[in-house]
């Protein structure tokens, strides 16, 4: 085809310029607080917003909705700020939801002055999830805690309760030491 028959392309809506502005607040309150209130009582003051939430859920923009002990429920909205390169939400920001929930359900449980960390994770993506998916859920519960680890599991659900992911994790736990610690 001659040069002269291309006709230059016209604007489209999907060209235009997306952008997200979001903001947090210190980390270190919360962490002081999670030092001295139990697990539950913590995660109880993140959702009732007396504690600000920690800035990964404001960065993915998910939040707690239910909290009691050994479980914790987070809402979930996907979005094309989620997205990887192909059209859906990006494996990584599913993970980090699970993941999440896992260890916010183990958190849940401990004394105040306990923390813990995440050892693993194993998800399973059983279904893709776009901005059309809508709302979920990731509920994380406890499925066995013990002295020095915990194990959890997140399911990660639409409004229809249709499974979307799901995760698994080992927490190690972290006690305070007593007095004859270190002897």
């Amino acid at each position: 085809m001659p040069e002269t028959d291309l006709l230059p392309s016209e604007p489209h809506q999907a060209d235009a310029v997306r952008e997200r502005a979001y903001s947090w607040t210190d980390p270190a309150e919360a962490a002081a607080a999670a030092a001295r209130l139990d697990g539950a009582e913590f995660l109880q003051a993140v959702l009732d917003g007396t504690l600000p939430a920690p800035p990964l859920m404001r960065t993915l923009d998910f939040a707690p909705i239910s909290i009691r002990p050994g479980v914790v429920v987070f809402e979930f909205t996907p979005a094309e700020f989620h997205y990887n390169p192909i059209g859906s939400v990006h494996g990584g920001v599913l993970a980090a939801v699970c993941d999440s929930a896992c260890g916010c359900a183990v958190h849940s449980t401990l004394p105040a002055g306990t923390s813990y960390t995440s050892l693993d994770l194993s998800i399973k993506f059983l279904r893709p999830v776009t901005s059309a998916t809508g709302r979920m859920t990731c509920e994380g519960t406890v499925t066995q805690a013990g002295g020095r680890s915990a194990l959890a599991q997140a399911q990660l659900t639409d409004s229809a309760g249709k499974l979307f992911a799901f995760a698994t994790s080992t927490c190690m736990i972290f006690r305070p030491l007593g007095p004859s610690a270190g002897r």
